[in-house]
């Protein structure tokens, strides 16, 4: 094989024919094995991302600001002659590092698995048959298929057809461009009308697109998650060096070394800095979004699932999402001596069952659900529907009897029936309330006698499409949730009142004409349950009207016209099988249809925001109790309550624990969830210093009553709040009080795990001063009654008062 590899403005200007000869292809594509060559040749159609050495990846876990501190806390204890200290907590940040590494190579699993499922599809001809095919695995000479609503997988010449192209996010082009044959298609632009059969030019980063990547590097917005963090993050850092400089003041004036003085300002550090939190949260949000994935919800970026706990209303689609998409016969009415069951067989006697017409598919569906068997009969003839006629006949013998069934328009049916008088004014009733609901409707007639011609009416079939078995009970849980469900259609209003009807969306819909028509529909839009009449674009309107008035929007799109409502919509919903561009434009992508998938969605992410929220309250009220307490402690006792070590310890035992609430067995609120900083700052500050003044509790019993020496009164200080740690862990993670809810096989294993260990460790005299057993059973027994009897009945009206 000789081809070389040409930039796309080069193939730009050959002809058709000199691009087959230099791709050395042709318009009937590559076969299998020569696609497997130039896969070997030119590398798969994508852009590599840098990835780094999990060794590399490993070893940079030594370096940061939590590691850096424990490196400075290795160095004091070697300086101070304690070597065994040094070696323990050397040992114990390998051990943090370890379990980091582990939970982040989880997290990029999920990130890898997720970009799998999302991979871009592409209709390619191989072996001279059209098959899809993940868009990685087209080379150059492959011949495609674009059309409507596909992003183009590769930088493609045109070879027939026409089409139009969004090409915005590569060139900065506002409007579409049309391109027809010899007429070159960039990788990643978007059709929007048309489509095309193309020879691939060039693929991964030899495209025009692969070319840009590799040059600029395009700016990340930060999530509202990331901003809640660094909030957060910030204000414990003023907390923790306020305590610091004003520790460090005292200390001075008590002619401490400089080397106690360093040693102070480590720890002080190690306890204030939450440096772990923005690692944690991806971790949480990594293992929630394998949940979602299992309930059929994918998320296109991680900061997805916030967004998807936060949203207050959710604009759906009638057709495929609370319909099932598919014409059915949902009434039937007969007339004088006929049944139900006569009705249908002749209306399906009069109907194609391999025709592929949809109101024959449904005619013919609903009388076999109803036991009507039309195999005794024979068909002699049979004309079917066109706009001209606007009627199926046929011509039909058995059981002795020959006779014409029809099935069509009412008004042109009931003009060709002789009966019509005696029932017009029934008839007409009927027509007026299928008509009201919006449904399609159907007359069926048949011949009596030996006059084919003679047509009796027999009665009206009402076609619609129905809503799903569970649309009705998910549109109910939704608005449970907190969220008001908004119904969008193109249909005509009559259509989409009785949908909503039948939903129990509302009754309140309007055609969307009569909304742009208001002068101020900004402030209106609240007021109704669903649009009807509307086009695409109209969707994206709506959602900016709605965030207007300050709601958080989900929105539910499967068309290149959906892309722009998707995208500005908080949630943007892509429903199953949506096209490429609405998939990219989406926040989640729904594999299954229906609204039970978004209910999940919404439920399961309220559930991670919920994890993700005892993870930061949990937090703040550490960094506030061990600022506090060890503040306190250093003007009482006018020296460090705890040891580089015991401070190790301390943060391994509830990094240990709390890395189990990424698994927390939670329940979803009954109302969405928004982050509120300060509300969660002031609540968890409250929580942290009620912990303190048990802590402080603690350490002057066994200071005063106890009258434990220095460093064994160390141990006792830091065993109280390690068993503190994780009674606050059991009370921080429900809302309510702590018995409301079962927490987590994982995080009880975990807690219970460093309770024996540190009790044992307590007794034990090995890696500190050791304690007798009734006096480490004393600060357990007390740091349980305290945080667990004291402490969470104010947590409560606490976080009530602060609605957490």
């Amino acid at each position: 094989m000789t081809i070389r590899i040409k930039s796309t403005s080069e193939f730009k200007q050959l002809s058709i024919g000199e691009t087959f000869n230099k791709l050395e292809t042709s318009i009937h594509g590559l076969t299998e094995a020569e696609a497997k060559n130039r896969i070997e040749k030119f590398g798969y159609n994508e852009i590599r991302e840098e990835k780094r050495s999990p060794l590399i990846d490993f070893f940079k876990r030594y370096w940061g600001p939590m590691p850096w501190l424990l490196e400075l806390a290795i160095v004091l204890s070697c300086v101070l002659g304690h070597y065994l200290e040094a070696i323990i907590i050397f040992t114990l940040l390998t051990i943090n590092v370890i379990i980091g590494f582990v939970h982040s190579h989880r997290s990029q699993k999920v990130l890898e698995f997720l970009k799998k499922r999302l991979a871009v599809k592409a209709r390619v001809l191989r072996e001279g048959k059209w098959v899809v095919k993940d868009a990685k695995e087209i080379v150059p000479g492959d011949i495609i298929l674009v059309g409507l609503g596909d992003l183009v997988p590769a930088d493609a010449k045109i070879v027939d057809g026409e089409v139009s192209v969004d090409r915005s996010a590569l060139t900065g082009e506002s409007l579409p461009v049309d391109l027809g044959p010899s007429e070159v298609l960039y990788s990643s632009s978007i059709v929007t009308r048309g489509e095309a059969k193309c020879v691939v030019v060039n693929t991964g980063v030899n495209t025009y697109f692969g070319r840009t990547a590799e040059l600029v590097k395009r700016a990340k917005p930060k999530s509202h998650q990331e901003e809640v963090v660094m909030s957060i993050t910030k204000y414990m850092m003023y907390v923790g060096i306020v305590a610091l400089i004003l520790t460090s003041t005292y200390a001075l004036l008590l002619n401490t070394s400089i080397l106690s003085l360093l040693t102070l300002a480590v720890i002080f550090l190690m306890g204030a800095v939450p440096v772990a939190l923005p690692a944690v949260l991806t971790i949480v949000q990594a293992i929630g979004a394998m949940e979602l994935a299992k309930e059929g919800v994918l998320v296109t970026r991680l900061d997805s699932i916030e967004d998807a706990a936060s949203i207050d209303v959710v604009c759906l689609d009638k057709t495929g999402t609370i319909t099932q998409n598919k014409l059915s016969v949902v009434e039937v009415t007969p007339f004088l001596k006929y049944t139900k069951e006569d009705v249908m067989l002749i209306a399906s006697l009069a109907s194609e069952e391999e025709g592929g017409d949809v109101v024959d598919s449904a005619v013919i569906n609903y009388a076999k659900s109803l036991g009507v068997n039309s195999d005794l009969y024979r068909r002699v003839s049979y004309t079917p529907f066109n706009p001209t006629i606007k009627r199926s006949e046929a011509v039909i013998e058995g059981e002795g009897m020959r006779f014409k069934a029809v099935k069509g328009a009412p008004q042109i049916v009931l003009k060709l029936c002789k009966n019509i008088d005696e029932i017009q004014q029934e008839v007409n009733k009927v027509l007026e309330e299928l008509s009201h609901k919006g449904y399609r409707t159907l007359a069926v007639a048949k011949s009596e006698g030996e006059d084919l011609d003679r047509l009796t009416f027999t009665g009206l079939l009402a076609l619609a499409d129905p809503i799903r078995p569970d649309s009705k009970m998910m549109i109910e849980e939704i608005k449970k949730l907190g969220i008001k469900p908004v119904m969008l259609t193109g249909d005509n209003v009559n259509i989409a009142k009785e949908v909503a009807s039948q939903a129990s969306i509302g009754n309140r819909i309007i055609p969307i004409a009569e909304l742009k028509a208001l002068n101020e529909a900004a402030k209106t839009v609240e007021k109704y349950d669903g649009f009807a009449e509307l086009y695409p674009e109209d969707k994206y309107w709506i959602v900016k009207l709605l965030q207007l008035n300050g709601h958080m929007v989900g929105m539910t799109g499967d068309g290149v016209n959906d892309a722009p409502a998707l995208k500005q919509a908080e949630m943007g919903i892509a429903v199953s099988n949506s096209t490429d561009v609405a998939k990219a434009s989406a926040s989640v992508v729904l594999t299954e249809q229906g609204v039970k998938a978004i209910v999940n969605a919404i439920k399961i992410s309220r559930q991670i925001y919920q994890r993700m929220l005892t993870w930061v309250i949990n937090k703040v009220a550490k960094v506030i109790e061990f600022t506090t307490l060890l503040t306190l402690g250093f003007f009482w006792l006018h020296d460090i309550i705890l040891s580089l070590l015991g401070m190790t310890l301390l943060i391994f035992a509830n990094d240990f624990s709390t890395m189990s609430l990424a698994t927390d067995n939670v329940k979803h609120t009954s109302n969405p969830n928004k982050w509120n900083v300060k509300n969660i700052t002031i609540a968890s500050i409250i929580v942290g210093l009620l912990l303190a003044a048990g802590d402080a509790a603690a350490m002057v019993i066994g200071k005063s009553y106890f009258q434990l020496e220095w460093e064994k009164l160390r141990t006792f200080i830091m065993l109280t709040l390690v068993f503190n740690s994780q009674f606050r862990v059991y009370i921080v993670r429900e809302r309510r009080h702590f018995w409301s809810s079962k927490p987590g096989k994982g995080l009880i294993v975990s807690i219970t795990a460093v309770i024996i260990g540190f009790t044992l460790l307590g007794v034990c005299d090995m890696i500190i001063p050791s304690l007798p057993l009734y006096q480490v059973l004393f600060a357990l027994g007390f740091s349980a009654l305290f945080t667990v009897g004291m402490v969470d009945p104010f947590k409560y009206l606490i976080f009530k008062k602060f609605q957490l």
